[in-house]
């Protein structure tokens, strides 16, 4: 490929319309099978337990697919709760890129090296300078634009390239009628008006009370569903953060040390704490700065002659940030502000109010609260500053020493008294309930490490120590609990949730369709709604791209446009609960804005145009893989995908 580059003329006029974002549009479109669901099945007879599966002459493997994930998140960590959907798309991904290959093998379709030459062209116009291909240009900016290898780059450009010559031989031949951009159109624009009564089984939950003789009998059918999980009970002994802090002490000598090594960080410079009132002059005439200048100068009066300088600025200051602060600017230092105003800053008396001050931003009434000049503060000024960061320093030291120290003693023996252990190192000695692996251990939290720990110790064994929320603990199972099948009594809350959360779904639905039979044979929908203790509510109009919020879709309640005016629907599920519905009125859609949009067309034709090809691929998709997995040519290894997309 490399040589057809150096052998072939270059038109680059040909393509100046083609934008220098291609590349990334191919190497996306390499991998746009990533998203067509549904690409395994069938059974492998490979050997080699690492193969995922086979297409044709070719296998891919665990590293195959590793590679596309990182080619697909461009090297990003997947979150695991993710792993094994990207694993899967990744591994679909593959199968349907050599598929595609055996596919174009027996129909005669390929790349040839020119058209691979003029499409690389395109995408790294930079390669050729002066129109002469540029060797290690070319394979530097594929590794700067395209984090990939040349090799590899140019068969994601094949396999892209390949993609689309199917592309065009599945769907070329596709079309848009008339008529379908018609009743399009009136899809998204005709409305329907209902009034509507939605039966939620959460809002009956409360009213269902079985009896004790029912609640054993939901037992006794569905028993097997209250396992009981293994639990342990722990005993520990705890190195309490808070307890050892309260009794560390600091010496005045490390407050001494710290203040003095952190000297810079208690300089204060010249300052001033000021309250100001802003008129803004930023663009205004000669005029209208009169007239400003003139308003300041009335609130002026007014401050310097016992008004309220904090209700003075809330009522007439322009400075958004401060007047909601009574013009508060808090402390500024020397140098901070513009000339005008630091010199009536830090030259006024404190307490003082200026004359009127004008800035590049207008005219200011500034008032010094007051004024510090530079210093350094004492270590008296900063103790309660220093004191807490001290404290935390040596707590989080000696806490580290003892639990070295309990590490120590636990490797010595891990099957001596805790009583021991606790009172050497003046622990805390606790007990935490039983808890299976996914409950909270008492007050030693609900952490993976805790359970990992609790649930690998052997009755008698001292854990090493475990850090905590609260501390170190050292941990021993104080009683464990086989799993085993649970009795009512141990289960009862549960069961009785689960009975109330199934006959609230069967009353829900029961209550509905006794609403939909009742209204649909003449009676008046709102009045045995209300007998049934239901609420009526009634829509906004709504197409079959829109929704009723929080209740259904338009898609959902396609029945309704269809139905005539005064219908009732029968009972339909919507979410956990029942709908039924009554048809209120129809809104037309007004073919006269269809022919009068030409870009409203367009964009209806365009996107059922793609639909439709979308539909059309994933057909030739199926029959492409059903065909290849019956003559034996695709073939999948279920333990190695089981393996993967539970390790990925």
């Amino acid at each position: 490929m490399l040589k057809s580059i150096q052998q072939r003329d270059l038109d680059r006029n040909r393509w100046i319309k083609i934008s220098m974002t291609v590349i990334l549009v191919l190497i996306c479109a390499a991998m746009v099978i990533t998203l067509i669901p549904g690409l395994t099945g069938g059974l492998s007879s490979g050997p080699r337990p690492d193969t995922v599966a086979t297409v044709g002459s070719e296998d891919i493997n665990i590293m195959d697919v590793r590679r596309q994930i990182t080619q697909m998140t461009r090297g990003q960590n997947v979150p695991e709760m993710l792993r094994a959907f990207y694993a899967q798309q990744a591994l679909d991904g593959l199968i349907f890129e050599h598929a595609l290959e055996v596919e174009a093998d027996r129909l005669g379709i390929q790349v040839t090296p020119e058209e691979e030459t003029e499409r690389i062209k395109l995408i790294l116009p930079e390669a050729w300078s002066g129109g002469v291909w540029q060797k290690d240009l070319y394979a530097r900016e594929v590794q700067v634009r395209a984090g990939m290898a040349v090799p590899e780059f140019e068969t994601v450009v094949r396999n892209s390239m390949l993609q689309e010559k199917f592309e065009r031989l599945v769907t070329d031949g596709i079309t848009v009628t008339p008529a379908e951009i018609a009743q399009e159109f009136r899809r998204r624009n005709e409305k329907v008006k209902i009034d509507y009564a939605l039966v939620k089984p959460t809002d009956l939950v409360s009213s269902i009370h079985p009896t004790d003789a029912e609640l054993a009998a939901y037992f006794a059918k569905n028993s097997l569903k209250y396992q009981i999980p293994e639990k342990r009970s722990a005993r520990y002994a705890l190195l309490d953060f808070a307890k050892l802090r309260a009794k560390t002490q600091v010496s005045d000598e490390a407050l001494h040390a710290y203040y003095n090594e952190h000297i810079d960080q208690f300089q204060v410079e010249n300052r001033a704490h000021v309250e100001h009132i802003l008129f803004k002059t930023i663009g205004k005439t000669d005029a209208e700065v009169a007239e400003i200048r003139q308003k300041a100068e009335d609130v002026l009066k007014k401050a310097k002659h016992g008004g309220n300088f904090e209700d003075l600025a809330k009522k007439y200051s322009e400075d958004d940030a401060t007047k909601v602060k009574g013009g508060d600017l808090g402390w500024i230092v020397e140098g901070q502000t513009v000339p005008e105003f630091q010199r009536a800053a830090f030259t006024l008396p404190k307490g003082s109010i200026s004359d009127l001050v004008k800035t590049q931003y207008g005219f200011h009434i500034i008032r010094v609260m007051d004024r510090e000049t530079a210093h350094t503060k004492s270590l008296d000024e900063v103790r309660a500053t220093i004191l807490p960061i001290l404290l935390d320093e040596k707590v989080t030291a000696d806490a580290n020493d003892i639990s070295n120290q309990m590490a120590a003693a636990v490797r010595q023996s891990n099957r001596q008294p805790m009583e021991a252990l606790a009172k050497k190192f003046e622990l805390e000695l606790g007990d935490a309930p039983p808890a299976s692996i996914s409950d909270p251990v008492g007050e030693l939290g609900n952490s993976a490490d805790v359970h990992q720990v609790l649930f690998e110790l052997h009755p008698g064994e001292l854990s090493q120590p475990l850090r905590v929320e609260n501390g170190y603990a050292i941990l021993t199972v104080k009683q464990l609990f086989p799993a085993h099948q649970g009795k009512l009594d141990e289960v009862h809350d549960r069961v009785l949730a689960d009975y109330q959360q199934e006959k609230s779904l069967e009353l829900a639905h029961a209550r509905a369709e006794e609403l939909a039979k009742r209204a649909q044979g003449g009676e008046a929908f709102d009045k045995v709604a209300k007998g049934l203790g239901i609420e009526v509510k009634n829509s906004e109009p709504f197409a079959e791209t829109g929704s009723i919020p929080d209740v259904a879709s338009g898609k959902q309640l396609r029945a309704a446009f269809s139905q005539a005016v005064g219908q009732v629907s029968s009972a339909t599920q919507a979410g956990t609960g029942w709908l039924v519905y009554r048809v209120v009125s129809h809104e037309a859609a007004n073919p006269d804005d269809l022919a009068n949009q030409p870009e409203l067309k367009q964009g209806i034709e365009t996107a059922l145009l793609q639909a439709k090809r979308s539909a059309a691929l994933e057909a030739f998709r199926t029959a492409l893989e059903d065909r290849l997995k019956k003559e034996g040519k695709l073939t999948i290894n279920a333990e190695a995908v089981k393996r993967l997309t539970h390790s990925s």
